[in-house]
């Protein structure tokens, strides 16, 4: 089934928000055998009624988000009503609960608000527990002559949701998705696999697997980003398999995750399984390796502490590192790297620890360091202790990204034994 996606509102044009609303809708929707074939966003005002009459034509279902707020640029629910020639009522059960939320929050229902409780008889009410504007839903209607939509004389099954994503979401999981499952094919024929790849660049990835991952007849993507590579399956269940068997034996040591998880989620999940510890000590990483650590749900069981050693006299002071090696050496040494690990190490009483040290630029380069230079020292209780000296002349979130990255997989081969 065809399926279009219409985003509304300004501030997503101007660049004041983020839409995320294509990757949370299609991720609802995969798993039905639905994919999203076009999206288009619009500002608020007259081009939302354009953009429903090209869609209609083309799509079995057409999902719009935004515009059912109380203010006077929230349109979508009017547009709606007089391109399908509804007449829009006023709905009590509705108004009840927007009174009653805000009467939850101290606040007096103004005059405006009961703009979002008009809605056709024909819709279906979409309850929205996380705001005062539901969604709506409208079967597969006639389109009057009258409303002017030339050559378009039945709409398809459509669905209109609120745009903040902490409405759009659990409206989608709630009330979305179970409609849907009485719309789209009963057996889903398609389905999807995502591996992680980390260590090795996309045209490295795709002259390893790429032909024959296509020979087994999938479609393929990649999405390269730093310092990993997503390879993306979709096919029949047997194609996908066939395909897991290559990136298996072809790409065994550089896979960090089959489903899409993040590197540090399959860090934490093998020092939890590993029953090992973990403590940190960063220098031009700012804290980011720590920071991605800990955004893993259960990291506070392996994730023991955290040091951010900016200047020299940190770096001695919190980590024991002598200041013979600073002046002989630098900060940005091997030397230095595995002494930052080593009193991370020891200071935590860890398993394993971390440490980044190196120059993130624009300047502080030299002929010998240039921008872009960093050590990523690795310590283990049990003995293992790793520097290694990476380059990453780019800008400095960008090598931060890369950084973090680059110590989070080595820390990954060291717990796989790879």
């Amino acid at each position: 089934m065809n399926v279009e996606l219409v985003n509304t509102g300004s501030e997503l044009l101007l660049g004041s928000v983020l839409n995320t609303h294509v990757r949370s809708i299609s991720e609802a929707l995969f798993p039905l055998g639905l994919r999203i074939a076009r999206q288009m966003t619009v500002p608020d005002g007259p081009l939302i009624r354009e953009a429903l009459i090209e869609s209609f034509p083309r799509a079995e279902i057409v999902l719009v988000t935004g515009g059912l707020g109380p203010t006077t640029d929230d349109i979508t629910r009017e547009v709606t009503a007089e391109l399908l020639g509804l007449e829009l009522v006023h709905d009590e059960a509705i108004m009840a609960a927007i009174a009653e939320r805000f009467a939850k929050y101290c606040l007096a229902v103004g005059d405006r608000v009961g703009r979002q409780a008009m809605r056709p008889r024909e819709a279906t009410v979409l309850p929205n527990p996380f705001g005062t504007a539901p969604g709506l839903y409208f079967p597969p209607l006639a389109i009057p002559a009258s409303a002017g939509a030339s050559g378009v004389t039945r709409s398809p099954h459509l669905f209109l949701l609120p745009g903040p994503p902490r409405e759009l979401i659990p409206m989608l999981e709630s009330s979305v998705v179970p409609l849907l499952r009485g719309i789209a094919p009963p057996d889903p024929a398609f389905v999807m696999r995502t591996w992680r790849i980390a260590g090795m660049g996309e045209s490295k990835v795709e002259e390893t697997v790429g032909e024959a991952l296509l020979a087994t007849g999938v479609e393929l993507g990649y999405c390269a980003k730093p310092g990993e590579v997503d390879v993306r399956t979709i096919g029949t269940p047997a194609q996908v398999a066939a395909a897991e068997a290559i990136v298996e034996e072809k790409l065994a040591g550089y896979v960090v995750s089959r489903g899409g998880e993040s590197l540090e989620a399959a860090v934490v999940e093998l020092l939890i399984s590993g029953k090992k510890t973990l403590a940190t000590a960063e220098s031009c990483t700012g804290g980011l390796l720590a920071h991605r650590v800990t955004n893993v749900p259960g990291a506070s069981a392996v994730f023991m502490e955290g040091f951010v050693t900016y200047a020299n006299e940190a770096k001695t002071r919190a980590l024991g590192v002598d200041p013979v090696l600073l002046r002989d050496h630098g900060a940005v040494s091997s030397q230095v790297a595995a002494a930052m690990a080593a009193g991370a190490l020891e200071k935590a009483g860890t398993d394993y620890a971390l440490a980044t040290t190196g120059i993130a630029g624009p300047g502080g380069g030299t002929p010998e360091k240039p921008v872009g230079t960093v050590y990523i020292a690795l310590a283990g209780r049990d003995g293992t202790s790793d520097v290694q000296l990476h380059r990453f002349p780019t800008d400095r979130a960008t090598f931060k990204d890369l950084v973090t990255q680059t110590a989070l997989d080595l820390l990954r081969r060291a717990l796989v034994g790879s």
